[in-house]
């Protein structure tokens, strides 16, 4: 057990203390930040942002570039998700929550391989093809790039985005040597798949709003 321990965690080693308990409060309130969207509370916007914009600082710092394009697109979307949130559709209701409409599912699809295609050329750019991490960083930012921009709209389908990357990036981040970020990633599995069942039963109570 103390060898798997020392294994995961022996990376840390050498960074600084600072970049350490930077990646913990990232990670706490990154946290923060699922929970409050489980539970379709508009904070999930504001503790989001903290998550995200330090970890496009130590991302950077640590030349995972794929990482850090997700992280910098969930700070942009996030500003826009707390508009959309807020925004009343009519004198009493607020955006509800919804399932996607077959023009969103197409500007899903669109927005995915239009992702994979820029993070393909972002990383010949920077020659970063050396490792097979960087293939498996293509897909899961084109996932996590639709699912936040479904929750943004407050689709109850980003969950089952949110999931399929999670479950990747859980070994993704312990390869690449960041066990914080890693359990983050497995706790974020748990709550999303919560969060689609949250939603789920508020749909089935609540009729949609047109």
């Amino acid at each position: 057990m103390i060898q798997v321990i020392n294994s995961l965690f022996e990376q840390y080693q050498s960074y600084e203390t600072i970049d350490i308990v930077l990646e913990i409060i990232a990670v706490i309130f990154g946290f923060l930040s699922v929970w409050f969207s489980k539970q379709n509370k508009i904070l999930v916007f504001p503790t989001g942002m903290i998550s995200t914009a330090i970890f496009v600082y130590l991302l950077l710092k640590w030349g995972l570039l794929g990482d850090m394009m997700i992280n910098g697109y969930y700070f942009a979307m996030s500003v826009y998700g707390w508009y959309i949130w807020t925004r009343k559709v009519d004198p009493t209701h607020v955006t509800p929550i919804s399932r996607t409409t077959k023009k969103e599912n197409i500007q899903s699809v669109f927005i995915f391989f239009t992702t994979i295609l820029f993070v393909i050329l972002v990383y010949q750019y920077f020659d970063k093809w050396t490792s097979w991490t960087a293939y498996v960083d293509t897909v899961t930012t084109a996932v996590f790039f639709v699912g936040m921009w479904l929750m943004a709209k407050r689709k109850i389908e980003n969950w089952i985005y949110w999931i399929i990357g999670d479950i990747i990036s859980v070994p993704l981040y312990l390869y690449k040597g960041l066990a914080f970020t890693a359990f983050q990633y497995l706790g974020f599995t748990f709550i999303a798949i919560f969060g689609y069942l949250a939603w789920k039963k508020y749909l089935n109570k609540s009729p949609q709003i047109s």
